[in-house]
């Protein structure tokens, strides 16, 4: 009898068995791989966060020169909310001598400052009273938290400011669940109740108008995949969701949902979470926005661009007074309290570019920062970086700017768009660069003329030519006669150099702060000459400059290429007493934390001798008075003592002016960007914009101090000799002790060794 073998399963079944095993197999692979990404990239650094650029805190005390209206524009610019009674962070109202207002708490690089509730009182243009209403005591100094203008980050161009769910108002967290995910809290990450209600509301309505998706799922569309809609990535959504919900809590869901939801585009950037909505739409922190307003930003959720409230504000409203509906009807806030929010218009500004109000002086910030941060730094970081931006310096900077520019091309009927500017504004006390502007359009991101627009600058060059000579006492001093005749001088190869004067005329001798203040070509040609180029190029190093030109005689008339920015640096050296300290952008640099990093300290180095600076600062101040620059005490103040230089370049292609005050530097290019003459002087030209700048940023007067080893002496300026103080034309020079003229002007007769007519020379200097 035959024995039967256990019965095979059929061929067929064994395989499905088999490929059952290997799908499963599969399928738990790619899941266990899938948990791998979602738990590897959750838990570690969750988002690229770029760093934080802050301007200047605006100081408070007694006697600053701070206008009301100044401060309130600052109060504006930082989101502060006019209230009746001021009582919660960022709000403020207006007194009868001042401002009352609750200051926001905020972390610099030197400690907390905490929020305090205020009054400012005024007296015109002055702070006469600084009062903390807390403790009733008049304080010394305070400070407001700085404005953010800007941001640095990847060039996939995400932004956002991390916010926690602790700190995040509660009705914005109920709003989000109530209007998204009713079910949040209940469900494992996918919510097939809501699947089925969208399924059914699209098949009625013929497409898909319902999502079902929870935020666990919207939180993994938008942290892990992408936005294609496939059904790939359903399926991967699906299972990650899943994934998510069973490693991680459902608050800390939640709040990586908060900071991850895009809800806004800002240009090429990408607004992503509440943190930086808040801000972008509303200007303030998130703590501070009303309900309406947080029902807004949980209306943009659905769709940031189709309810954007700045281009579709009808339908944002809507949305907006939806969300409020759904608040009052499941008990977050009131039926009345809902009504009265849905009266309230949306309340979002015109514009929304907040973040990109200065891009020249970011540029500035950014080149500053390259010396010491990579660029993977500055993006993902979340680094809290400190400037030197002044806002209201460069609001009037800006202002002044683009109207100059428009009155001088309709003065000269040249077509409008065709003149371009840009302006560098520093502190003369600490070289902190308080404004940058690249062009007469300030909002422009593109070509910024005051960092890499470089320009023959013209006159400009002249100072360090008289400096490098009054270094030199026993041989030059303010009084020297200098020889104003044509200039014959044969270089290399034979060629023959000989610069003119500008009105082509000569002056034959001169003294040396006249041939400084009229800024005489011939003159100044031959004391380089005298000097050496090599040896004047040796000043400009010195001074700041960071090129080498060539030794060629043209750089004595300003054949040298600098931009804005480099040539206030080396003025700022004058203005500074001789100390050179490059200017710097930047002030502190502090982790997310709020852990500092690097200090930007003053760096600074005496490079010139006080006694030469003195004197070439007074030269200076010449020509505001009687040379080139004499038409600025059209706008400005005589009694602030203003020193400065013109630049003209050749055919008229280039106008400067360089100058500054006992507080402020400003220097101011004009010309055209395909390098064609545009008929101005420095004079007419940069001049104008210089003052109109300087009138709206509070200088102070220019009061020279002779250092030790600097005598006055009164001279006779056609003769170059002293004089007696009631000698007609005679005017009081400074000289390094020792180097006064050995002789005595004949006031009666005209001069000493002059041949007579000292008054009338002088006189025809003063007015050519």
């Amino acid at each position: 009898m035959r024995l039967r073998g256990p019965r095979q399963r059929p061929r067929w079944l064994q395989w499905t068995s088999l490929g059952a095993a290997l799908l499963l197999g599969t399928f738990a692979g790619y899941v266990a791989y899938l948990n791998q990404v979602v738990t590897g990239k959750f838990e570690g650094k969750r988002w690229a966060l770029p760093a934080q650029v802050y301007a200047r805190p605006l100081d408070l005390y007694a006697g600053e020169l701070l206008h009301r209206v100044e401060l309130v524009e600052e109060l504006r610019r930082l989101g502060y909310r006019r209230v009746p009674d001021p009582a919660r962070p960022g709000t403020w109202e207006q007194t009868a001598g001042g401002i009352r207002m609750v200051t926001r708490r905020f972390v610099f690089w030197d400690g907390s400052e905490p929020s305090r509730h205020l009054e400012v009182d005024f007296d015109g243009h002055r702070v006469v009273r600084v009062r903390d209403l807390g403790s009733r005591k008049d304080l010394a100094l305070t400070r407001l938290d700085p404005p953010k203008i800007g941001s640095i980050y990847a060039e996939h161009g995400e932004d956002r400011i991390l916010v926690r769910l602790d700190r995040v108002p509660p009705h914005l967290t109920r709003a989000l669940i109530l209007t998204e995910d009713r079910r949040f809290y209940r469900h494992h990450g996918l919510d097939f109740m809501a699947m089925g209600r969208a399924l059914l509301a699209d098949i009625r309505a013929g497409a898909v108008v319902q999502g079902g998706s929870t935020l666990t799922q919207q939180l993994v569309k938008n942290f892990f995949l992408s936005n294609r809609r496939t059904l790939w990535r359903k399926f991967n959504e699906a299972i990650m969701a899943v994934l998510l919900e069973w490693h991680y809590r459902k608050d800390q869901i939640l709040e990586a949902y908060m900071n991850e939801v895009y809800l806004g585009q800002d240009g090429s950037r990408a607004v992503h979470g509440f943190g930086l909505a808040s801000q972008f739409y509303f200007r303030k922190p998130l703590s501070e926005l009303r309900d309406h307003e947080l029902a807004l930003l949980v209306a943009l959720v659905r769709g940031p661009s189709y309810y954007n409230p700045r281009r579709y504000p009808q339908r944002a409203l809507a949305r907006r007074n939806h969300v409020l509906d759904l608040m009052a009807r499941f008990g977050v806030i009131s039926e009345r309290h809902a009504l009265l929010e849905k009266q309230k218009p949306l309340g979002v500004p015109e514009h929304g570019r907040w973040e990109t109000d200065f891009p020249a002086f970011i540029d500035l910030v950014k080149r500053q920062l390259q010396a010491g941060y990579s660029e993977s730094d500055l993006a993902t970081e979340g680094l809290r970086i400190f400037t030197t931006l002044d806002p209201r310096v460069q609001r009037a900077a800006e202002q002044a700017l683009s109207r100059q520019i428009r009155r001088l091309e309709h003065g000269r009927g040249l077509p409008r768009g065709s003149l371009e500017a840009a302006a560098v504004v520093t502190d003369v006390e600490n070289g902190q660069v308080l404004a940058v502007v690249g062009g007469r359009d300030p909002r422009f991101a593109g070509f910024n003329r005051a960092l890499v627009a470089r320009r023959p600058v013209g006159s400009l060059i002249k100072p360090a030519i008289y400096l490098t000579g009054l270094e030199q006492p026993r041989r030059y001093q303010l009084a020297t006669l200098l020889d104003d005749d044509p200039v014959n001088f044969r270089q290399a190869g034979g060629r023959v150099w000989n610069p003119t004067n500008f009105s082509g005329k000569y002056h034959g001798r001169v003294p040396l702060y006249l041939a400084l203040a009229h800024s005489y070509n011939a003159a100044t040609a031959n004391l380089g000459l005298a000097l050496g180029v090599p040896r004047v190029i040796a000043t400009l190093k010195k001074l700041g400059m960071q090129s080498d030109p060539d030794p060629y005689p043209s750089v004595l008339l300003g054949a040298v290429d600098m931009s804005p920015y480099q040539v206030a640096g080396i003025y700022h050296t004058i203005a500074a007493g001789g100390f050179r300290s490059p200017l710097r952008a930047i002030r502190d640099v502090l982790t997310r934390q709020g852990r500092p990093l690097s200090r930007y300290s003053l760096d600074v180095r005496p490079v010139v001798e006080p006694a030469p600076d003195y004197l070439i600062t007074r030269a200076l101040q010449e020509v505001a008075d009687v040379g080139t620059a004499r038409g600025v005490y059209h706008w400005m103040d005589p009694a602030l003592h203003i020193a400065g230089k013109t630049g003209t370049t050749n055919d008229f292609r280039d106008s400067w002016f360089a100058g500054f005050t006992g507080n402020r530097l400003a220097v101011v290019w004009v010309g055209r960007d395909d390098d064609r003459p545009t008929g101005f002087t420095g004079a007419s030209g940069a001049l104008p914009i210089w003052s109109a700048i300087m009138r709206r940023i509070h200088p102070r007067p220019l009061e020279l101090t002779p250092p030790p080893g600097v005598d006055r002496r009164w001279i006779d300026p056609a003769s170059g000799l002293l004089a007696d103080r009631d000698c007609p034309g005679a005017i009081q020079l400074p000289f390094i002790r020792g180097s006064e003229p050995a002789g005595r002007s004949d006031c009666e007769g005209g001069s000493g060794g002059t041949g007579g007519g000292g008054l009338l020379r002088w006189f025809r200097h003063l007015f050519q």
